[in-house]
């Protein structure tokens, strides 16, 4: 077994609530967050909507350091919710300025965002699709080798993303990773709230019927994991280089550690560290199983 007295393991794990060892063992659902947890597809998402946001605010007026702190620590602050909500604090950053006239709709915001970032997304995905790169190279390091043995253990697994179902649908399958989430898929629907993280992970307890405990919710983003500990959940941040697709962001070390996160790692990629902290008290309580083929 690993050991849990040092906060820090090999650099690998970091433990930000010690308390939380005497809680684990007892796993049996598992909501992962997408972007930037599981797929590296839309690395740099970021840096088509903070343009985006800096135009529609600022007009023709040059960009204050102000303003682009604002926007920056709101897109930071915002990783994981749907992003017509993020357009819609557009919308109103918009009007509180007064710089640019009557702001657009948080749809039509949406759309400029989108026709931006699906230039490179798309790029990447038709790579995947046609085999010239690997879903293995378009994921955080070890993401699907941690599925595989969650999925073998019998938990339940649910996939859950602020971007456009459609799009969170097909990038799922062009990676391969689809068959291993039997709870279901849920990408963001512009005409209700249904599937955002806040009720995926309410609804996940009730239906089930489960403790806290009993979840465990992954993500990179601060809404997931605010959203877990909330609910007393398990909440494990993935704090990624997205470029590298391993080792440690120390920016999105902050972030989660102010979100609240219970335990930190940089990637996937020792899965059997992780298995051994958040199953340590002993074997799955639904049982094994063989995971099914990804072809």
């Amino acid at each position: 077994m690993v050991g849990v007295t040092e906060s820090w393991q090999d650099d690998y794990l970091h433990i930000l609530n010690p308390s939380i060892t005497e809680r684990l063992g007892c796993i049996r659902h598992a909501l992962f967050d997408f972007d930037g947890t599981i797929s590296t597809l839309r690395q740099g998402w970021e840096e088509a909507m903070i343009p985006v946001m800096l135009e529609a605010i600022c007009g023709s007026h040059p960009v204050t350091p102000e303003i682009e702190q604002e926007v920056r620590e709101y897109v930071d602050r915002s990783t994981g919710i749907l992003t017509i909500e993020q357009m819609r604090w557009l919308v109103d950053a918009v009007r509180r300025h007064g710089l640019a006239g009557e702001p657009l709709t948080a749809a039509q915001y949406k759309q400029i965002y989108l026709d931006r970032l699906l230039v490179t997304v798309s790029r990447r995905v038709e790579r995947v699709a046609r085999g010239e790169t690997s879903p293995s190279d378009a994921m955080i390091t070890g993401a699907e080798e941690f599925l595989r043995a969650l999925y073998a253990r019998g938990v339940t697994l649910y996939l859950a993303s602020g971007t456009d179902h459609p799009y969170v649908v097909r990038e799922a399958s062009v990676l391969k990773i689809d068959h291993y989430f039997a709870g279901g898929i849920y990408g963001a629907l512009d005409a209700t709230e249904a599937n955002n993280k806040e009720r995926i992970i309410q609804r996940i307890l009730d239906e089930h019927r489960l403790s806290g405990r009993e979840l465990l919710v992954v993500g990179d983003g601060p809404v997931e994991i605010r959203e877990a500990v909330a609910r007393g959940a398990i909440a494990l941040g993935m704090a990624t280089d997205e470029v590298a697709r391993s080792g440690w962001n120390h920016h999105k070390v902050r972030r989660l550690t102010s979100a609240g996160a219970d335990l930190l790692a940089p990637d996937f990629s020792r899965v059997d560290v992780l298995l051994d902290i958040l199953f340590d008290r002993g074997n799955s309580p639904v049982g094994e199983r063989h995971a099914r083929s990804s072809a």
